[in-house]
């Protein structure tokens, strides 16, 4: 099934150019080689397009085939995990650069600040969270950055028809729905993603939150001197 309206730039804009895109997957390989091929394919677009990417740190599962074959393609790598999953998630060598983090807040943060647009592979739970919270930021007007599926094999299909059923039920704007860019093929996604232009509307601007979060620091550090 693919999905996700794409709204063309405007005439005589040019497409998006990503530096660094971060890929949300699992640490494990699943039982269908078809996942652990697209992660491969994922990994050689991504170096003939010269595109850098960010992940989660790991070098087992989808995480180390895609980081391995974009670090033997010669682009950068960029890993970004929490220190207390160091021992889970990396098994012999790593590659590239990892930067260890306190929490899984600080991770997602980290990687969301580093990358142009996010492209999600078949995973569990934590890939899908990532995911969810990368199409929320963007509803919230946090990031205007494209936000990806790669439909492995129909692996979120179900995922998929879940967020109609939220249109359907009066839980999801149509504009909020049309957040997510689908594809089957890692090629066409990056295509889909480049002509990428937000068509919903933004709860409030990415200054508005940093700004929160600022005032919310200092407060805390004034309670602190207190």
């Amino acid at each position: 099934m693919e999905g996700g309206k794409v709204k063309s730039l405007a005439n005589g804009d040019k497409k998006r150019r990503f530096t660094r895109i971060c890929v949300y997957c699992g640490s494990r390989a699943g039982y269908k080689s078809a996942f652990s091929d697209a992660a491969l394919e994922l990994g050689k677009q991504l170096v003939e397009r010269k595109i850098g990417l960010v992940y989660g740190g790991g070098s087992i599962g989808l995480m180390g085939l895609v980081s391995r074959t974009v670090f033997d393609g010669g682009c950068h790598v960029l890993g970004v995990i929490p220190t207390v999953l160091l021992p889970h998630e990396i098994s012999g060598d790593t590659v590239g650069e990892l930067k260890a983090v306190a929490d899984m807040h600080q991770r997602k943060s980290e990687m969301e600040k580093h990358a142009d647009a996010f492209i999600a592979l078949p995973g569990g739970y934590g890939t899908m969270e990532e995911l969810l919270e990368m199409i929320t930021w963007s509803q919230l007007g946090i990031h205007d950055k494209p936000v990806g599926l790669l439909n492995v094999d129909g692996y979120y299909n179900s995922l998929i028809a879940l967020f109609d059923k939220g249109v359907d039920e009066g839980f999801i704007d149509h504009s909020a729905r049309h957040i997510l860019v689908i594809a089957n093929t890692a090629e066409d996604l990056i295509n889909k993603m480049e002509e990428y232009a937000s068509v919903h509307d933004n709860v409030a601007p990415r200054q508005n939150w940093e700004g929160d979060q600022l005032l919310e620091s200092t407060q805390s550090g004034d309670v602190q001197r207190s």
